[in-house]
């Protein structure tokens, strides 16, 4: 192709208007094929690399270049594309936009001022007279160009880099020249700085994506994309005629972890089993966490056989201790499986299916269970039961309930442990277990305590009307003890019903009290300040020391009916309930004696020195409102 500056116009040889005819000329050819360019590129590299070979093929000038500065301590020059000079030998000559011998090109220049360096004389230039530009002039020479002009290039406010173009002539790049490749060089700005802002919103819009279908802490899918993925490939499987089926594992234990170790290790917990279980599944396996401590496993071919292969393969999987804040916890998670079609037609009800067969697993079954009919029923009325359970507290639908202690030396009645019942319209007695641990999971615990206290406090207001003056115990959860409205709402009901301290009595767990020592130790003195007697309930089962027993102020324990009930048959609960026994005298402190159902067992621990007794044998639980005639029935029975 002929250069526009290689033939002047015929006839204006040595005219200088002609002379700048045909470089303006050029200069309105480069812009206006530099626009189309603009429109046609579709990423950054694309569109420097085009707009510098129209400036040479369109335009005829001998090079086209353009630089980055780089903000290292040099303040280095990178040169991104080049058309009419091999890059690499550009990086030879070690470029800088720093105010050094080397800086001082025009393209150093152009950047470090943010102004045009205009039609300088590579030739004779004094400021290109060093030594260090020898080797560029011989390249100048070669290539056949004599002036160089540079252009800052301005991207929201900041010199990006420049754009620099060479010319055969020593005198080119005249005014109207250097306006319109200005303009040009303004508009390449302006298209980097569009298609920067296009990847910036390809990059927010792929972010955004990815929160909404994919988990930040692990990295899995989350819910939502399994649930699209388990819709697909249940369609496919629909239509292939072949099973597929879905994996619910729920991470054992893990508020627990949370509570005594933090959210932290939580989440390391989570992330490094979430690496295990991702190790451990087959391509077009689809792996999802959906739920707070709950992956899922989408297994898009194979029936029950595979199913309960891949979960046996998980469960040793998972076997291994896991290592957390310096700690090794044993993270047992229980696998819940479903198949399609066998169980569930549709996406939602596989889910839930799997997830109601992981509420049957036990360690002892292998650690999974196969769905099996009933046990959505069974999540659903416990879901009900939930609801249920909120309006009963709200709308005084329980009822209290009380079960007699006596005293064994002298066979009287010494009080009462206080109890809940609930009788539901259309379950019937609901179990006092199943509906504490649904309190707690629906987060009605702090109500259905106020509801037992409120009870007690009433009940032993009217026993002492009546001239029955008995303590009555009130159960106390390991959520109550971090309940900080709990010791000021007891202290406002003694003051409301005038109670001596002496009626009420407190029972906390040895598990409740050891989830927690340090907020049981500080619950436990606030509450001994109101001088009524403490409990330790269940004793035996929560592994507490003895050096912690020492420090609680407490007045007394209660052996766990586990260890009572078979002591007339087994030696080895008789040692520890005389051990028990001991322990308690030798700290000052009483024992109860839960779980006596038998006349053999009053008269064992009668020989061991036990003090109180409570089971069967004396009395099942009983609305409140009949105790005082049954300890009269048992008064006249002792007489």
């Amino acid at each position: 192709m002929a250069h526009p500056t290689d033939e002047p116009l015929e006839g204006d040889t040595n005219s200088a208007v002609a002379k700048e005819l045909v470089r303006v000329n050029r200069a309105l050819l480069t812009l206006s094929a530099g626009n189309r360019t603009l429109l046609r590129a579709s990423n950054e590299q694309e569109l420097l690399h085009d707009m510098c070979r129209v400036i040479v093929e369109t335009g005829g000038y001998r090079m086209a270049c353009v630089a980055y500065a780089e903000h290292d301590e040099p303040k280095s020059i990178r040169w991104m594309v080049c058309d009419g000079m091999e890059t690499e030998l550009l990086e030879t000559f070690h470029f800088t936009w720093a105010d050094t011998e080397f800086g001082r090109s025009a393209t150093g220049t152009a950047i470090r001022t943010g102004e045009p360096v205009v039609g300088r004389h590579i030739l004779t230039d004094p400021a290109m007279a060093g030594s260090v530009y020898v080797r560029l002039r011989e390249q100048a020479i070669l290539k056949g160009f004599a002036a160089a002009t540079a252009f800052p290039l301005r991207v929201e406010g900041e010199v990006l880099g420049a754009l620099v173009m060479t010319a055969v002539e020593p005198d080119a790049f005249n005014a109207q020249e250097v306006k319109l490749l200005q303009e040009m060089a303004d508009d390449l700005a302006y298209g980097i700085a569009n298609l920067r802002t296009r990847v910036q919103h390809r990059a927010a819009q792929a972010t955004i994506a990815r929160l909404a279908y994919y988990d930040a802490l692990t990295g899995l899918p989350n819910r939502t994309l399994l649930l699209e993925q388990l819709e697909e490939a249940m369609q496919a499987a629909k239509q292939q005629h072949r099973s597929l089926a879905l994996l619910h594992l729920e991470v054992g234990r893990f508020h627990e972890i949370n509570k005594v170790l933090g959210y932290r290790a939580g989440d390391e917990l989570l992330q490094e089993l979430g690496r295990r279980l991702t190790g451990a599944v087959q391509d077009k396996e689809t792996l999802a966490r959906v739920g707070e401590a709950e992956f899922a496993l989408l297994l898009p071919t194979g029936g029950a056989e595979y199913a309960i292969q891949v979960a046996q393969g998980l469960v040793n999987t998972l076997r291994e201790p896991v290592m957390v804040s310096g700690l090794t916890l044993d993270a047992r998670v229980g696998i819940g499986i479903a198949l399609f079609p066998g169980h569930a037609s549709d996406a939602d009800a596989l889910i839930r299916r799997a997830n109601a067969a992981m509420h049957q697993t036990k360690p002892v079954r292998g650690g999974y269970a196969m769905y099996t009919g009933g046990q959505e029923q069974e999540n659903t009325r416990r879901l009900a039961l939930m609801g249920d359970l909120h309006r009963a507290i709200e709308h005084n639908e329980l009822r209290l309930y009380c079960q007699p202690k006596v005293a064994i030396a002298s066979r009287r009645v010494c009080g009462a442990e206080a109890l809940v019942r609930w009788q539901h319209p259309q379950h019937g007695m609901v179990s006092t277990a199943e509906f504490i641990q649904l309190a707690e999971q629906a987060g009605t615990i702090t109500p259905l305590t106020n509801w037992m206290l409120d009870a007690a406090f009433s009940q032993s207001y009217a026993w002492q009307e009546a001239g029955l003056a008995r303590a009555l115990a009130v159960n106390l959860s390991a959520h109550d003890l971090y309940d900080p409205g709990l010791i000021d709402r007891i202290r406002g009901l003694f003051s409301t019903w005038g109670l001596d301290p002496a009626l009420i009595q407190f029972e906390l767990t040895e598990s409740a009290l050891m989830a927690d020592p340090t907020v049981a130790l500080e619950t436990l003195s606030r509450l001994k300040q109101l001088e009524v007697e403490l409990f330790v309930d269940d004793y035996g089962t929560g592994y507490s020391s003895l050096s912690y027993l020492q420090k609680l102020p407490v007045d007394g324990v209660k052996i766990d009916q586990s260890f009572v009930m078979p002591m007339v048959g087994s030696a080895d609960s008789t040692v520890i309930v005389r051990s028990t026994i001991e322990l308690g005298h030798n700290l000052g402190l009483k024992v109860v004696a839960e779980g006596v159902e038998s006349q053999a067992i009053w008269e064992r621990l009668a020989g061991l020195g036990c003090d109180v007794a409570q089971g069967y044998l004396l009395s099942k639980p009983m609305p409140a409102e009949q105790f005082q005639g049954w300890e009269s029935q048992w008064a006249q029975q002792s007489g």
